[in-house]
């Protein structure tokens, strides 16, 4: 069985990264935390055994820090989140049918390596695996088959969007198992609330 992890991420260009963060702290510190939120996900994708699958949102740079050696270069594509979402594990599924696939973004810097080893795991009892954000959305999402639906039809960027999935599941009649729920860098509480908690030795 092959593990596979998508990583969607933004190019980190000024003004284009982090816009509800940028509305406090203003683009060029909003994009140097990108840019360390960047880091920290890679940092957390090569500690995984797993075929990593990068895409990108503009465009593929093969000069950064994601070495083609570790990662296999992609851009997004689709008119919403859930359009490209669901092009990406269609075109995994379709090379590797057996494979179990999961996808993270770049938003969540207290997510473990160990933590998404344990989701694949979990892929060996389950239909689906999500991992549940604090806003209502989800940082990784897990499967061991294809499913378009799971991306049709969600309120993206909403507060709604674990629950219509979590319905979609259900009305399947699939299995689906929850992580512990952690938080995105969003706003500027949440990148306070996270420098905080790495001082008090919590991360």
């Amino acid at each position: 069985m092959t593990n596979v992890l998508i990583i969607f991420i933004k190019n980190p260009r000024l003004g284009k990264v982090k816009t509800r963060l940028a509305r406090t702290v203003g683009d060029s510190e909003a994009l140097r935390i990108y840019q360390l939120l960047l880091e920290q996900t890679r940092q957390t994708a090569l500690g995984l055994s797993v075929h990593r699958r990068l895409y990108y949102d503009a465009y593929i740079d093969v000069d950064d820090a994601w070495l083609s050696v570790d990662f296999e270069k992609h851009l997004q594509t689709g008119a919403d989140l859930g359009a490209r979402m669901e092009h990406a594990f269609a075109s995994v599924f379709a090379q590797v049918p057996d494979a179990r696939v999961g996808i993270i973004g770049s938003d969540c810097p207290e997510l473990p390596a160990a933590t998404l080893q344990k989701a694949f795991d979990m892929l060996e009892t389950h239909d689906a695996v999500i991992g549940p954000s604090t806003d209502g959305g989800y940082y990784f999402l897990g499967l061991r088959s294809f499913d378009a639906s799971v991306f049709r039809g969600i309120s993206w960027s909403t507060d709604a969007v674990l629950r219509q999935t979590l319905e979609v599941f259900e009305q399947q009649g699939k299995t689906c198992v929850l992580l512990e729920p952690r938080t995105d860098i969003d706003t500027a509480e949440d990148w306070q609330a996270y420098l905080v908690a790495i001082k008090d030795g919590r991360m």
